[in-house]
């Protein structure tokens, strides 16, 4: 028996492309925790359509995130990796967590509060339920442990919540899963143009937000754009966060330490500092790039990964629904 522990994750295809935010937060510690865990990873289509889509661009966006996790470096002969939308068990077992999740619970949600003001005109019962849709796709697969940021601290919380009642009730069905923190995850990469606001693939302004399908030139642009701070010194200081965000994508780019960097750039003007950035940046993703548009140019193979990953993922999910299902008294067939 493996010693293995498992690990869910996934992103909303929900706009835009993946960020270089998405990576340093998330991707490029997937990318490590598949050598050594039992790794499943989504691209969480369903989660998306809490907010309007147009049909068409959601489908080309979800099948261009598929392609870009596997540019990003994540592997189907290390990990499972599928759509979502793919594995009907998520939206099955949703349905039943709702009937032990309370309403109170839901409308206290920080992220339910904060996208109902931005969607005013579209307060459906998915933004509400988001959070039990994300704890049946970490419970479906006994997740030991969940990468997560600062934001889905508190929709982590609700899944554990719901585990131990659901288990208290009926014995111990589910893996209570506790949050993985790594490093590059508290390293948050905030908006170029707002650097006290976290850089967001769904930002309209595209000068806040570099994808990692940007262009050479389009890099170069966002970069000498970007918002500094007073003064001449490329530290990391609280008063300084426009500075401190630069440094922080620099240093995750190039692999040098806070200190390192900082003894580095010592006298260094704030354009020059810039373009080192973007050299580093655009060193990293050429080769993602490149492999990108090998993916997308054979959709055939690229929908054979998302295929068998799918019934990976569904062999596990239906023991565990089956299982639920016969514990709360449904009629298995």
């Amino acid at each position: 028996m493996s010693d293995k522990k498992t690990v869910f994750s996934g992103l909303q295809p929900s706009a835009g492309c993946i960020t270089i935010g998405n990576y340093i937060g998330a991707v490029k510690n997937w990318v490590t925790m598949q050598e050594e865990n039992n790794c499943i990873y989504s691209v969480v289509d369903l989660h998306a359509l809490t907010v309007r889509q147009v049909p068409a661009e959601l489908r080309q966006r979800s099948l261009s995130f598929f392609a870009q996790y596997l540019a990003l470096g994540l592997d189907p002969s290390k990990t499972i990796l599928f759509f979502q939308s793919h594995v009907p068990e998520h939206s099955q077992l949703t349905w039943v967590l709702n009937c032990f999740t309370y309403v109170g619970e839901m409308s206290r949600m920080t992220q339910f509060k904060e996208k109902s003001e931005k969607n005013e005109d579209n307060i459906n019962m998915g933004l509400m339920d988001y959070p039990v849709l994300m704890a049946a796709d970490i419970l479906l697969y006994n997740a030991h442990m969940v990468p997560v940021g600062a934001d889905q601290k508190q929709h982590l919380e609700i899944s554990r919540d719901i585990a131990t009642r659901f288990n208290n009730l009926y014995s111990p069905t589910f893996v209570v899963p506790e949050p993985y923190i790594s490093r590059t995850a508290s390293a948050k990469i905030y908006s170029l143009q707002e650097p006290t606001v976290k850089m967001a693939k769904s930002d309209e302004n595209e000068d806040n937000v570099v994808s990692i399908l940007d262009t050479k030139d389009v890099i170069f642009r966002k970069f000498k754009r970007a918002v500094t701070d007073s003064g001449d010194e490329i530290v990391m200081r609280e008063d300084k966060p426009g500075i401190s965000n630069l440094l922080t994508i620099y240093t995750e780019f190039t692999g040098k330490s806070v200190a390192e960097a900082e003894a580095e750039l010592v006298g260094v003007k704030y354009g020059s500092f810039k373009t080192m950035i973007a050299d580093a940046v655009i060193e990293k993703l050429l080769p993602v790039q490149a492999k990108y548009s090998a993916l997308m140019a054979d959709k055939d193979a690229l929908m054979k990964v998302a295929t068998d990953g799918a019934d990976r993922a569904r062999y596990i999910a239906s023991r565990t629904l089956s299982k639920v299902y016969k514990k709360i008294g449904l009629v298995l067939k």
